[in-house]
């Protein structure tokens, strides 16, 4: 006897379980509502669609002949309004009533629009459907759109509309791109090939509210200020399950509609299918899993056995050209290590995650010919030990040997280039060498071999061990961390050469082992980062020491200390009132005066910390950095203030440096000294920069220390104004923000790069100059008190601003 099916949505899923039942001569009559004015087609193919590359009709999957062939009831552009299981019963928008033996959901998703203000005007949409699709295709190079999320759809988007040449910004909340399914160091070859297209894309960019004008759209405002102009903003955050009808009527719903393993509802006569399903506390918005579920549900209505079983899912996407693979899970865990590959010239990037002997997860960007063999090993939880030197490599490789190093550039023939950057091959190198150029740094001088970027140090190594033999044995250089056989030096000269603005472009472009660092080697990429990009680069908190990111010095008792700021040593009587005030309300055990002139407060309790730093706040004190790497204190004495051996004001000095160079960031703590005559009671002689004043001006004076090491200053230069000795300090700080090994103090930096580098710096007035520009730069970015910026968000705070966003996938 046929039954009544009626289907809700012709989307993918109900589609498919369609062509089940009619390629199976189910005995159904099919009624099939569908929101959208039209049938089924493929939305994967929208983008194409966007793009140029295809048109509608070559992405339509059922056309009007399908469904009159199938006998199928087509209400298309028809919604359901009301469900009544009891009487198993739809009433459709025009009010006709059906019944029905079978009710198949495929309601899909909805697109989330993120409730910004002024998410209402017009020329603010999603990218779900044709209609959105069309409106994204009427714009053109006269045109700027606003993509708001970093997923694949936001990107199709944003890379469909910039191949017609409209102007396009992808505004991204996380630190990369696709993070749901890529890593940062593969997020980051995405970024750029995207911005290779043409397109701007901002990442932990903050959207604050939509700009409009007579009710159209004009631009979004950042949380930073930014305003981006756009005709057009896409909003594709994420999809939330369409579960609004089945709720109204009465079905078990969670984040989708419950359904069980052969996709049957809490209702025996209703079955689910799609992006509106929850399975086992799973929602699902990938093809393949969808399709399963239609193969289960049309098995399901026609009373056969078939259950539906989550499984181990890859992502294999092409987005604007770009081959990426993902699959299993590739977070950081213990117990867990890496195989990266790397080929920053092809733009090739590969990782393996392995827990004991199985690959667990792999990412692959660029070359992704070998991901069905990777995922087949992830799927079967193959142990690869006996394959693990050549894994990374794919299947081709398995059983080979690696070929000795040396042999391969042995084998090379003289004109192999060696050096891109100088245009040096490998014949320059031997005739080098052949002259008595025997180790790298002769080489380097004769030829310019490896003295630019540096890549091709190993390699001029190489050859160096292939001509000389015996006679050479590669240097040993202490690299940064393990993560890397480089040093602080080669990481940092690349940074600048190749203008490396965020730590995944350094994991990448450097060759890391690792693809997202360690404990040790981020906060050194933190700090060079921060130091030349100041404008590009966001400081990363989560890459600084403990005490950096509380804000204060941690005890061995778990308790912290706090030190507010007294400029120059300088205090007054409600100042030290607001300190006694502290100490009492946040009954804090000592009380202690610093050697750099302060008072300390030891013994805080960490849920004290924002109070604490408010009511000092409130007094007019901040951060007195006592945690940072950056700027400590400036120690001064009277000066001609008050004492009669006094030369010029040592107080005032101190006071105009402690204020110019505080919140600045450095390889290490950086602690100053003015004494205001040659007896030297501010001790600025074992400073890592001293002032002592005199009759005739100011001598200035670097690389002291009085800690493990014990070491006087060496003098720089004497001038003769306050001014110009602010100018001299501003330049060596920057000197050594630029060129320093992290964790060097500035005695240590000048042990490498010398006393008479350092003079020439200052002295040189234009490239002195230059250097003030850049502390100036760099200080107009970061210099903010974080005690008071701490409150300030505490104050301003609002649940809206951790709205958690789905990635559109």
């Amino acid at each position: 006897m046929t039954q009544k099916l009626i289907v809700i949505g012709a989307g993918m899923a109900t589609g498919r379980a369609l062509e089940h039942l009619f390629e199976a001569d189910a005995d159904y009559d099919v009624t099939l509502f569908n929101a959208e004015p039209r049938g089924n087609y493929n939305r994967i193919m929208l983008s194409p669609v966007l793009a140029g590359d295809k048109t509608y009709q070559e992405i339509i999957t059922h056309d009007a002949e399908w469904y009159d062939a199938n006998g199928v009831t087509c209400r298309f552009g028809e919604r359901i309004a009301k469900i009544d299981p009891v009487a198993k019963t739809v009433t459709a928008e025009n009010g006709d009533v059906l019944s029905y033996d079978k009710l198949l959901f495929g309601t899909g998703s909805n697109p989330f629009m993120i409730p910004l203000p002024g998410h209402d005007l017009e020329g603010v949409i999603a990218y779900r459907d044709l209609e959105d699709t069309q409106q994204m295709m009427a714009l053109g190079p006269d045109n700027k759109v606003v993509v708001i999320g970093g997923g694949l759809l936001g990107l199709e988007a944003a890379a469909g509309m910039a191949a017609r040449g409209v102007d396009v910004t992808v505004v991204h909340i996380m630190g990369h791109l696709m993070e749901r399914q890529l890593d940062e160091a593969a997020g980051y070859l995405l970024r750029k090939a995207l911005i290779d297209k043409g397109i701007t894309v901002r990442c932990q960019a903050n959207s604050k509210e939509i700009l409009g004008e007579n009710g159209q759209v004009k631009a979004l405002l950042l949380d930073d200020g930014t305003e981006l102009p756009c005709d057009l903003l896409v909003m594709a955050v994420g999809i939330r399950p369409n579960v609004k009808l089945a709720q109204d009527c009465g079905l078990a719903v969670g984040k989708g509609i419950h359904v069980d393993d052969q996709m049957v509802t809490s209702d025996p006569d209703i079955l689910a299918v799609g992006e509106c399903v929850e399975h086992d506390r799973a929602i699902f918005g990938l093809v393949a899993p969808l399709y399963d579920q239609a193969t289960v549900a049309a098995k399901t209505l026609m009373q056969q056995e078939a259950t539906f079983v989550q499984k181990e899912l890859s992502t294999k996407l092409k987005v604007t050209g770009c081959d990426l693979f993902s699959a299993g899970d590739f977070a950081d865990a213990e117990g867990r290590e890496d195989i990266v590959f790397r080929d920053p010239a092809r733009g090739v990037y590969r990782r393996l995650v392995i827990e004991k002997d199985v690959v667990i997860g792999a990412v692959m960007y660029g070359d992704t010919a070998d991901s069905n063999w990777f995922f087949g090993l992830i799927r079967d939880k193959t142990d690869i030990s006996e394959m693990r030197d050549t894994l990374i490599f794919g299947p081709a490789y398995q059983g080979g040997t690696p070929m000795d190093p040396l042999a391969a550039v042995a084998a090379l023939p003289r004109d192999a280039e060696i050096c891109g950057c100088n245009g040096i091959c490998k014949g320059q190198i031997e005739d080098a060498i052949a002259d008595g150029a025997t180790d790298l740094g002769a080489v380097r001088a004769v030829t310019k071999a490896s003295g630019s970027c540096g890549t091709c140090t190993g390699l001029v190594e190489q050859v160096l061990a292939v001509t000389l033999g015996d006679d050479f044995v590669i240097p040993a250089a202490q690299s940064i961390c393990g993560c890397t056989d480089m040093t602080h030096e080669d990481v940092r000269r690349l940074i600048k050469s190749r203008a490396l603005k965020s730590m995944p472009a350094v994991w990448q472009e450097c060759g890391w082992k690792t693809s997202c660092g360690c404990h040790v080697c981020r906060p050194a990429l933190n700090f060079y980062l921060l130091a030349d990009w100041p404008l590009e680069y966001a400081d990363d908190p989560q890459s600084r020491f403990i005490n950096e990111r509380k804000h204060a010095n941690i005890q061995k008792d778990g308790t912290f200390s706090v030190v507010p700021r007294m400029w120059g040593g300088i205090t007054t009587p409600d100042e030290l009132r607001a300190i006694a005030d502290a100490a009492d309300k946040y009954m804090v055990p000592t009380v202690k005066v610093t050697g750099g002139q302060r008072i300390d407060l030891l013994g805080v309790k960490g849920e004290d910390l924002p109070n604490i730093w408010k009511d000092l706040n409130d007094a007019g004190m901040v951060s007195g950095y006592a945690y940072s790497k950056g700027l400590r204190t400036v120690k001064t004495c009277v000066g001609t203030d008050h004492c009669r051996f006094g030369t010029q004001d040592s107080t005032g000095l101190g006071i105009k440096l402690e204020k110019t160079l505080h919140g600045s960031w450095t390889p290490h703590k950086l602690k100053l000294g003015v004494s205001g005559c040659p007896r030297n009671c501010a001790e600025a002689t074992c400073k890592d920069i001293g002032v002592v004043c005199v009759d005739s001006g100011y001598q200035i004076s670097i690389g002291g220390a009085a800690g493990m090491d014990v070491k006087e200053t060496e003098f720089l230069i004497q001038v003769a104004t306050e001014d110009e000795s602010i100018d001299v300090i501003k330049a060596v700080t920057q000197a050594y923000r630029e060129n320093a090994k992290y964790l060097d103090r500035i005695y240590k930096w000048i042990g490498k790069v010398g006393l008479e580098w350092v003079k020439e710096q200052i002295e040189d007035l234009t490239i002195r100059q230059a250097l003030v520009d850049r502390f100036e730069l760099s200080q107009s970015v970061y210099r903010v008190d974080p005690w008071a910026e701490h409150v300030r968000k505490a104050e301003t705070y609002q649940p809206i601003a951790n709205l958690t966003l789905e990635a559109a996938e």
